[in-house]
């Protein structure tokens, strides 16, 4: 079931300079969407589209088939959530208290979180293994815990759709599986993520369905032991890889050294 659609959108921060151009991308319940492309393709710019920070000047975004800029705001927040590619860590917050900012859109004007809205949070911070740090600043923490604090706090908002914006970025080998592994089984409640990287080997093991984002064009959604291939990688990235496979059946991709 798609849940959040980009129908052939079009955006530019410029006149006649497109950052992305007829893009077309889809966020299924229970499946995990990765976005790969270099720097400067249009990934984060696409994302803050599907959630509604930017318009599309063409084309159009849709939540569950209704046109996402007739949806209020508080609905969107309800239904989608943003997780940043970095955080910062504020001194003095804990990571139960950034959590609680998920309850944001189901509170009135000056509402104050009450007990449902702790409950809530903390049901969130069990679903990526944070309980045991709840009471810790954020600068007490790591990246990857603060990482996995801001996944459960678009838990806590109860979004049915939450985009990643390179969530493995500045994180080791560990945390980078750590926060894509508790992603991957997050969508096995129904749940729908669109993860953009710069890691293929990542969408390898975690991505349900992959496309490739290079110049402001989107490559159709496909399964990732079909669609990623060298010259797929080659196009996205301008770089030649190779495509390694195991006796087990496992692929890797790596880049190539250039010719002398």
């Amino acid at each position: 079931m798609t849940l959040l659609a980009a129908e052939h959108i079009g955006f530019a921060y410029a006149k006649n300079e497109p950052v992305l151009t007829d893009v077309s991308i889809r966020a299924r319940s229970g499946a995990v969407e990765f976005i790969l492309g270099a720097n400067g393709s249009g990934k984060s710019t696409l994302l803050h589209c599907l959630c509604g920070l930017l318009c599309p000047q063409s084309g159009g975004v849709f939540l569950e088939g209704q046109p996402l800029q007739r949806v209020t705001r508080r609905e969107r927040a309800r239904a989608v959530g943003l997780v940043p590619q970095r955080s910062l860590a504020l001194f003095g917050v804990t990571v139960r208290d950034m959590v609680l900012l998920g309850r944001t859109p189901h509170l009135g004007v000056l509402e104050s979180p009450g007990k449902d809205d702790v409950r809530i949070a903390e049901e969130a911070l069990d679903a990526v293994g944070l309980r045991h740090l709840a009471r810790r600043h954020l600068d007490e923490v790591s990246g990857g815990e603060r990482q996995l604090a801001l996944v459960a706090r678009g838990l806590a908002q109860k979004a049915r759709v939450l985009l990643m914006d390179e969530p493995d970025a500045h994180l080791d080998p560990r945390y980078q599986q750590e926060v894509l592994g508790r992603a991957a089984r997050l969508a096995e409640t129904g749940l729908a993520f669109v993860v953009t990287s710069h890691h293929p080997n990542n969408a390898l093991l975690h991505a349900t369905r992959i496309a490739f984002l290079r110049g402001g064009r989107c490559s159709d959604q496909v399964r990732p032991a079909s669609g990623m291939t060298a010259d797929s990688l080659e196009d996205a990235y301008g770089i030649p890889f190779r495509i390694v496979h195991s006796a087990d059946g496992a692929m890797a991709a790596m880049p190539r050294p250039p010719k002398s």
